[in-house]
């Protein structure tokens, strides 16, 4: 049996999973990532304790499955987004806390850049819209505050990059310092289009071009970890961002195919193929992982000659996270797992809404002041019905962003989306399954394997290393868990949305 291991670097967590060639689990570690909140709106994390973290469950992960570093034949690396490491090339230590994508302290200056008309610019370049969430303006805020290191930057003595990098940079003792195109992508420096670094925009930001890594497709040859850290020197043959990795893992290869994340928020990506595309529904343009193309006699995949690919993303920023605020905050559950049984006591919602813009609405409204709503209370109103109605929010807010991505394709001359795959914590939820197909009218599907995102790398990383001879064949590993078949009429769904619609308007202070 071949197997794979994939590394997944998440926000809350860090954690390693041991495939086989089927894209079966044969084990797997998790380890917490301690947060820290320096101070309102600001989010960081330790990049040694993501590391740690992240090493010690690789060695977990392998001992439980009792096997050895060179049974594997290579390793994949999916990671949280965004989040911007800055350390020493010479020591390798780093110069400041990671900032964290949630982090919203570079906003003064996006504001700044949005002044200055540079909105169309970026996003033509990028398929961004200008905001913190993005790395290009973290990076920036770094080399203003932390002393000593933009004189540093500008020697080449420091090196920039997301997680992927500080992760492959420390499996590597210092020898490689690269990022792949998918995570290039949201840095807002990086031009999708032409797969490069883009120099007008490192100008813009004030970055030094010496900071940064080289980009190589998503499956490709990263280098090879330090035989004394697993054992054995182990291929690192895949790396993606976290939601283009659990596209690959759903095997959603294709124009028009789709898949929905449903974790503390909801990440839906549609594979739009090799046509950028800009929306003009909320959405953002981002790169797809890529496979690369092996120049004549090079050791390595490379992105000079490989074609773009991209996808259309919306985010949610409340999916299952309403369910911690039933339990944490309403105390109308104990434990996460007893929302779909409460849920399920009553027949529907009883008319009730509610609109969990607890820090605003993300895709595809974009409304940072609206906050959270429940209305259509009454008299016979119990935590039943508003447990129902807060599940229901989920499946509304990801209707939403699918419907903004069928407009945005049907008006790129491609079709609406056909079905959607689902995947995430929230997906193991029948009864939210089940309402977001009646609400799309389309099949929404949930694979055998839900832990996508770990897959997609383990996928990546054995394209490279010859597991597996191309994307038809991951396809063919895909496997439906099951389907929900939508079994609401369309004009009672339409009904229901435009009363989602209302609640949402209701819910914004303007």
């Amino acid at each position: 049996m071949t197997y794979l291991l994939a590394l997944d670097q998440g926000t809350s967590s860090s954690r390693s999973i041991v495939f086989d060639e089927r894209g079966h689990i044969v084990a797997q570690a998790q380890l917490e990532l301690p947060q820290i909140y320096p101070q309102p709106g600001w989010v960081e994390h330790d990049p040694r304790e993501i590391w740690r973290t992240q090493l010690t469950t690789a060695r977990q992960a392998l001992a439980q499955a009792n096997l050895k570093a060179s049974d594997v034949r290579a390793l994949g690396i999916t990671n949280q987004r965004e989040t911007t490491v800055l350390w020493n090339r010479r020591t390798g230590e780093p110069v400041h806390h990671a900032i964290v994508w949630q982090d919203r302290r570079a906003e003064p200056l996006c504001a700044e850049l949005r002044e200055r008309g540079l909105a169309d610019t970026i996003q033509a370049k990028t398929g961004l819209l200008i905001d913190a969430y993005f790395s290009g303006t973290k990076l920036r805020w770094l080399l203003d505050h932390v002393p000593g290191a933009r004189a540093q930057a500008e020697r080449g003595e420091l090196a920039f990059g997301t997680v992927d990098s500080w992760l492959i940079w420390q499996l590597t003792q210092g020898q490689v310092h690269v990022t792949d195109v998918s995570n290039a992508a949201r840095t807002m420096l990086f031009n999708v289009r032409t797969n490069q670094w883009d120099d007008e925009l490192l100008e813009l930001l004030q970055i030094p071009r010496a900071l940064m890594p080289e980009v190589r497709p998503s499956s490709a040859h990263f280098g090879d970890t330090h035989p004394e850290l697993l054992g054995s020197a182990l291929p690192i043959g895949g790396v993606a961002g976290d939601q283009q990795s659990a596209l690959f893992g759903q095997a959603c290869f294709k124009a028009g195919m789709a898949k929905n994340t449903y974790g503390t928020g909801c990440f839906m990506l549609m594979h739009t193929g090799q046509k950028f595309q800009t929306s003009t529904n909320g959405l953002l343009t981002t790169s797809a992982a890529q496979i690369g193309t092996a120049p004549p006699g090079a050791a390595s995949l490379s992105l000079a000659g490989s074609t773009p690919e991209f996808a259309m993303e919306g985010s949610v920023f409340v999916g299952g996270a309403v369910v911690q605020w039933l339990r944490d905050g309403l105390r109308a559950i104990s434990a996460s797992n007893e929302v779909q049984s409460l849920a399920e006591s009553v027949p529907d919602s009883g008319g009730v809404m509610m609109v969990p813009a607890f820090t605003g609405l993300g895709a595809p409204y974009w409304k940072p002041d609206a906050r959270g709503t429940i209305t259509g209370l009454t008299r016979g109103t119990t935590l039943a019905h508003i447990a129902r109605a807060a599940l229901e929010s989920i499946a509304y807010q990801s209707a939403a962003l699918l419907q903004a991505m069928s407009r945005d394709a049907v008006a790129a001359g491609g079709a609406p989306v056909s079905e959607l795959r689902v995947d995430g914590g929230a997906c193991v939820n029948d009864l939210l399954m089940q309402f977001q197909a009646d609400l799309l009218g389309i099949p929404v599907v949930r694979p055998a394997v839900i832990e996508t995102t770990a897959l997609g790398a383990a996928y990546l990383a054995g394209l490279s290393s010859g597991v597996y001879r191309s994307t038809d064949e991951l396809s063919d590993l895909w496997r439906a868990e099951r389907r929900f078949m939508p079994t609401l009429g369309a004009p009672r769904a339409r009904e229901l949305m435009a009363r989602w619609e209302h609640a949402v308007r209701q819910a914004s202070l303007d």
